[in-house]
């Protein structure tokens, strides 16, 4: 079986998340040398979680590394195509939709802190998350992706 990072379509996803992260933020998630498929392969295996979602009217999660995967206790084909809504529990959907929709205004936002769900029920609290407007080369919004590296188990 295949990685999923390997796959062009996500070698290419990678590089719009890592180029807008920078874009928004002035800082590097992982170091950008060697070829596109090394740094997507660096995403993967970041040890910060990193997922995003497309630009759908009810995203789908269209892209998760693999720190994220083990935190939400998924493998790539139980997560991606999930609408990202599902990642929270009900009662803390419309305020995630309410912080999405003023990022997709500002472009970013740093400093998230949110409750989230893993698949077997696992609650955990997300802190210091930024989340961002993925664009492509023209500024158009494709997206938007979220990564942090500090969580409490609740």
């Amino acid at each position: 079986m295949t990685i999923a990072w390997t796959h062009p379509r996500l070698v290419e996803w990678s590089h719009l998340v890592l180029d807008s992260h920078a874009r928004w933020t002035g800082r590097q998630l992982v170091e950008r040398d060697g070829t596109a498929e090394e740094q997507a392969e660096r995403l993967f295996r970041a040890p910060v979680v990193v997922l995003s979602h497309g630009a759908e009217s009810d995203p789908l999660v269209n892209y998760a590394n693999q720190a994220a995967l083990d935190l939400w206790e998924v493998t790539w084909d139980q997560l991606v195509g999930t609408p990202s809504r599902l990642t929270a529990e009900p009662m803390n959907r419309e305020e995630r939709a309410r912080f999405l929709r003023l990022v997709t205004e500002r472009g970013w936002c740093d400093d998230y802190r949110g409750v989230r769900i893993s698949r077997t029920g696992k609650r955990f609290l997300v802190n210091g998350a930024v989340v961002w407007n993925v664009v492509d080369g023209c500024g158009t919004r494709r997206g938007q992706a979220a990564a942090f590296s500090r969580w409490t188990r609740l």
